[in-house]
């Protein structure tokens, strides 16, 4: 290695050292910040070498965020963004539905999914012929599955939705004459949607309750599943944080119940809770949300405080780090396979969704 390139590597390494101190000097001790800094220099070096592109939820580690990512969003912005990438490998730094969505939308390119352990409550808490007998039961409802489910599970769905465009999708079905819509699998989502909507809300997984349903009334049908972190959060939470922190502004995603929703500032997708934060002149805010989403928009926003309930953490997604993701890259490993079936099934309701919205 020559002299020149040694010293062009120094500087890059040393841009990139400092860059992460920068966002996480308050986050995280800096002899880890140079620990990490190595493995994501290395990781940019291999992206650069095989053409790939990173891709980076909001729920992921700081140190990962704030480093290798070539984008970083929720699912849905990170899907579009590998559909008009030209790279020949998308690493998706995410959970295994993300990762499957972005391979329907690129069925030509390789996708990694750094650990295939890291799943999702929501996505396992339904499947495909849990969907086929809720079509029996409740034939000619059209059926709007939450982008966090299986590949499967979309392939037998008419459309798909985001916490950010649940209602507008629910609300595009009615104007075109449809009053009983299945929405899963997410219980409270579905329930939040509904009553945004004020439309009734029937529990699906109930025997019985298409009994309650009336044709001249519209009904959300919903599902039983809940996002395991989401579902923590109480509305007496909220009530202890706005005593304790009387100037924060409240922010809940959808995934929340609708007790602690009714009790928020604002409620909202993540990428909503991004642009709220960014443009708000508040000065400190409360995420009832993932705890690492707290970390990286206080990592993004230094003149502002996240306050966040660190007990309330992912189990799937710390699962994706830099460590793995590394080991993705260099041995190529954990790439998201789908049938040719399932991949021209499922990208139908995806493509329903993009034409709505």
């Amino acid at each position: 290695m020559t002299k020149t390139r040694v010293t062009r590597e120094t500087q890059a390494f040393e841009a990139l050292l400092e860059s992460m101190r920068a966002k996480l000097h308050r986050l995280i001790p800096d002899v880890e910040i140079q620990a990490k800094a190595e493995l994501a220099f290395e990781i940019n070096r291999l992206k650069r070498e095989r053409n790939a592109i990173i891709l980076g939820h909001n729920y992921m580690e700081p140190a990962l965020y704030c480093s290798v990512p070539d984008s970083v969003g929720d699912s849905l912005q990170l899907s579009r963004v590998s559909a008009q990438s030209e790279a020949d490998i998308i690493v998706f730094c995410g959970v295994k539905f993300m990762a499957e969505t972005a391979k329907i939308l690129n069925p030509d390119r390789m996708v990694l999914l750094p650990n295939l352990e890291a799943g999702c409550s929501l996505a396992e808490g339904i499947t495909a012929d849990d969907v086929r007998a809720l079509k029996e039961r409740f034939p000619g409802a059209p059926v709007v599955s939450y982008v966090n489910t299986h590949a499967e599970t979309k392939a037998v769905s008419d459309y798909c939705c985001t916490s950010g465009n649940a209602a507008a999708v629910v609300r595009f079905l009615l104007d075109r004459g449809h009053r009983h819509i299945l929405f899963v699998p997410d219980e409270f989502l579905a329930r939040n949607t509904a009553q945004e909507l004020g439309l009734a809300f029937i529990e699906g997984w109930i025997p019985g309750s298409e009994q309650e349903l009336r044709a001249d009334t519209p009904a959300v049908i919903g599902w039983g599943a809940h996002c395991e972190v989401h579902e923590l959060f109480e509305p007496e939470h909220v009530d202890a944080v706005k005593q304790q922190f009387p100037e924060a502004v409240t922010i809940a995603h959808p995934e929340c119940k609708p007790e602690v929703i009714a009790k928020v500032d604002i409620s909202g997708s993540t990428k909503k809770m991004v642009d709220v934060v960014k443009a708000s002149d508040a000065k400190q805010f409360m995420l009832f949300t993932e705890c690492s989403m707290g970390d990286n928009l206080a990592a993004e926003n230094p003149d502002k405080e996240m306050i966040r309930m660190c007990s309330h953490q992912c189990p799937h997604m710390a699962l994706i780090t830099l460590e793995d993701t590394l080991e993705a890259l260099r041995k190529l490993q954990y790439q998201v396979e789908l049938p040719e079936a399932i991949l021209r099934d499922a990208r139908v309701p995806i493509d329903n969704m993009l034409a709505i919205s």
